[in-house]
């Protein structure tokens, strides 16, 4: 049978870890992100000549690394024996 000592020792763990793992997500969304806008030569030239298409692909860039991370992270994840 658990301790309450017990049950805050792994509450502790587990925000521990979920704040890790969101960190790593984090990092990792932030560099696909300027990597695929780097790779579309998303650039300030379009921003001054059409906002609205700028930010379109940039948007799309967005998403696109927020999925790639999710993947990876959820496959991190099962791999890990933890889903």
């Amino acid at each position: 049978m658990f301790k309450a000592e017990d049950t805050n020792m792994w509450s502790e763990y587990f925000i521990w870890r979920l704040a890790y793992i969101d960190r790593q997500a984090q990092e990792c969304s932030h560099q696909a992100h300027e990597n695929m806008k780097q790779a579309q030569s998303i650039m300030e030239q379009l921003k001054a000549e059409n906002a609205l298409e700028w930010t379109g692909q940039l948007n799309n860039i967005r998403a696109c690394a927020r999925e790639i991370v999710n993947k990876e992270f959820i496959l991190y994840i099962k791999k890990d024996g933890r889903g």
